[in-house]
């Protein structure tokens, strides 16, 4: 008998140091791939919900998040249409829960969808934005061209469309100071 209490008492000290092993290795996979994750992972995981975002120049700026790309993400939000904000931006985040969507590598696609690209597209349309900077200093027009590292606005009044006549300067903006931009019309 006592041979077979000694057994079993080993026996359970090694299911608990095993159990000990494991639980202390899931933690150190649970932390490494905490440390993977990028903010782009938590808030792909909240679109479709309303978030808070705090925006260096703009302040608090709400509504609910429609697409996150690189460097950028779309709000839709009740005084604006939609709100292109530049991630880098962002200094902080309300609203997001506890969901987040698994670190993943950006496919050739989406890394080609970053900020400029989304600047290209409001250029193509013609439409008329206003470009918030990082300082809080807005400007209104329609963005002309979109380089590697900067945007020209054409700057007119509000609710006019782009003419000659109605361009009062042209502005070359450093894309890494915009904090947002918004459409006017």
């Amino acid at each position: 008998m006592r041979w077979d209490r000694l057994f079993d008492d080993l026996e359970a000290q090694a299911a608990a140091a095993a159990a000990r092993d494991f639980d202390a290795e899931v933690a150190d996979r649970s932390r490494a791939e905490q440390g993977r994750l990028r903010l782009a992972d938590r808030l792909r995981a909240a679109e479709g919900h309303t978030v808070v975002l705090t925006v260096r120049g703009a302040g608090p700026v709400s509504g609910t998040l429609r697409r996150v790309g690189t460097g950028w993400l779309l709000l839709a939000a009740a005084a604006e249409p939609e709100i292109l904000v530049s991630l880098a931006a962002v200094s902080a985040v309300g609203g997001l829960g506890s969901a987040t969507e698994p670190a993943r590598d950006r496919s050739l696609v989406e890394d080609a969808l970053d900020l400029r690209k989304a600047l290209r597209g409001l250029a193509t349309d013609r439409a008329g934005v206003r470009v918030l900077l990082t300082d809080g200093t807005a400007f209104d027009g329609t963005l002309d061209r979109v380089g590697a590292d900067y945007a020209e606005l054409a700057e007119h009044p509000v609710g006019e469309p782009r003419r000659h006549a109605a361009v009062r300067a042209v502005r070359t903006v450093v894309i890494d100071a915009i904090a947002l931009v918004t459409r006017t019309q």
